[in-house]
């Protein structure tokens, strides 16, 4: 009996020591700007669909767009990530800007000429140090995806020489370097959110924008005057999957690699929807605006070297603002690209 007793006492001292089952939430809710169809949206319900395939529904994660979990102002969306208030987020290197400085990389004035750039940022030493940088932030970054290189439209006229901006009343994205970039071409900037940007531009508070030509085209901006279109490549807008270190931490780790594989197969996803009918013969995301009775300006070098001319000043100030070692390093990555 008394062996007995041991043996049973033994196998509950056993049973407690084991490691309590991982305790997940209902939903992890994960934050974006915008939904699908924009590639931003598809690469974000992507990430979640696959996590939900591949853990059998154990982990359950939900897109909310519209910045919606932070009142509609993206720009806190980092923040509200780092201190638990968001679980997730596919977020926009401009918006999480604002408390991440080295984030303001991508929106150097033509820093990056071509898609081939982009990658050798996001895929290369510049990359890796964001991401060591986002973790000492209390954020866990784990892919990229892409919204695409920002285009310039506008209601007045063509835009081919930065005299052509002189006055135009802009709306640009809530980041101090864009405010810079375009008072230095002369123009007007308004610093305002997505949500505010379109009921602007319809009733003419505001003359003109710049974003990717996907959110030009879904978004119908053809409809609210944007008549003008010029593709000028002066910024890219890479997009960061990534979750709160608490809830990182909750996770398994096999689960920790579900999660991260799953966000870098949505991110891959999402490059190249983002990418779709603007990269090597391929002009169809073009010719689509342009049918739509938009007029393109696609600029010749000269005429863009024009535009890299006048914002040398910003980016000379901004180059120190962010690190001159972490830009030298992009602009090196680049040219050996």
């Amino acid at each position: 009996m008394r062996i007995l007793k041991l043996a049973l006492l033994a196998g509950l001292a056993a049973v407690t020591a084991l490691p309590a089952a991982a305790e997940y939430k209902e939903e992890y809710k994960i934050s974006t700007v915008v939904p699908a169809p924009f590639p931003w949206g598809i690469a974000a319900e992507k990430w979640a669909e696959l996590v939900g395939e591949r853990t059998d529904g154990r982990i359950k994660m939900k897109v909310y767009p519209g910045a919606q979990l932070v009142s509609g102002d993206q720009t806190k969306e980092f923040t509200a990530m780092r201190r638990g208030v968001i679980d997730m987020a596919v977020g926009s290197t401009i918006n999480w800007s604002p408390q991440v400085k080295e984030l303001n990389i991508f929106s150097l004035p033509f820093l990056m000429p071509d898609y081939a750039a982009i990658d050798a940022l996001t895929q290369g030493p510049v990359g890796e140090q964001l991401f060591e940088i986002l973790r000492d932030n209390e954020v866990v970054p784990l892919a990229w995806a892409e919204n695409g290189y920002r285009e310039v439209s506008n209601s007045k006229h063509p835009i081919r020489t930065p005299d052509d901006l002189k006055g135009l009343k802009m709306r640009v994205v809530g980041s101090p370097l864009f405010n810079d970039t375009f008072t230095a071409l002369g123009a007007n900037p308004t610093q305002m959110s997505w949500a505010d940007a379109k009921p602007a531009l319809t009733t003419g508070a505001v003359d003109g924008q710049e974003n990717p030509l996907s959110v030009f085209t879904i978004a119908k901006m053809q409809d609210i005057g944007q008549k003008n279109l010029t593709m000028w490549h002066y910024v890219a807008d890479p997009l960061i999957f990534a979750l709160n270190k608490d809830v990182w931490e909750s996770f398994t780790p096999e689960d920790q690699e579900i999660v991260m594989q799953a966000a870098k197969d949505a991110g891959a996803h999402g490059i190249e929807v983002a990418r779709k009918g603007l990269t090597g013969d391929d002009n169809s995301a073009v010719e689509e605006v342009a049918a739509l009775g938009v007029e393109v300006i696609e600029l010749t070098p000269e005429e863009r070297q024009a535009f890299v001319d006048a914002t040398r000043g910003v980016y000379a100030d901004w180059k120190e603002k962010i690190g001159p070692d972490l830009v030298n390093q992009a602009e090196e990555s680049i040219a050996n690209r």
